[in-house]
């Protein structure tokens, strides 16, 4: 079930279109599977929920054609776990530590656990965000982002917000943002 549910609003998010919107090449997810399973973040991981919505998200990537990071919790100072060959195709920068679900977060060790050759960035600017259970993922995002109603608000107990980037409108009233005349 929640496989389903999180494959769903990711899908839903990643497909939206709206003018000025960045083409998703790399999403980031946020999760506490304390707050999806009812509880408070950070004390009821739950790693079996964090597997759920790793998978989801990494299977809609593989079809869709995105890439994924994952946001660990803060006693790993809310870094990423992503593909080795994704952090250096974008000059990310590669730090040392294992996810694990008291130090990390079930959805960052499941990740980990999921992915070929994962590695741990400090931070990423990615085109689209989905946080669950209010894990904070905006300090992940490219500007602008732009907050993104989905058609459910929740994934299981916890609180779902989502973001897509554009680049920033710059000018003034005379500015036109499309080339029409």
């Amino acid at each position: 079930m929640i496989y389903d549910d999180a494959r769903g609003l990711i899908r839903e998010l990643v497909a939206l279109e709206r003018p000025f919107f960045n083409p998703v090449k790399l999403l980031v997810v946020g999760c506490s599977s304390s707050e999806i399973a009812g509880g408070v973040i950070g004390h009821a991981s739950t790693y079996e929920l964090g597997e759920q919505v790793a998978r989801a998200a990494l299977d809609l990537g593989r079809e869709m054609g995105f890439a994924c990071a994952f946001q660990c919790c803060e006693h790993l100072n809310r870094s990423l776990v992503i593909e080795r060959a994704e952090a250096e195709e974008r000059c990310l920068r590669i730090v040392c530590a294992v996810p694990r679900p008291k130090a990390g977060g079930s959805l960052a060790t499941a990740a980990y656990k999921a992915m070929e050759d994962p590695v741990l960035v400090e931070t990423i600017a990615a085109d689209a965000g989905l946080d669950i259970g209010q894990t904070l993922v905006g300090m992940h995002l490219k500007r602008v982002a732009v907050p993104v109603r989905l058609s459910a608000k929740t994934l299981g107990a916890a609180v779902v917000t989502a973001a897509r980037t554009r680049p920033p409108l710059i000018g003034g009233e005379r500015a036109r943002y499309t080339p029409e005349d």
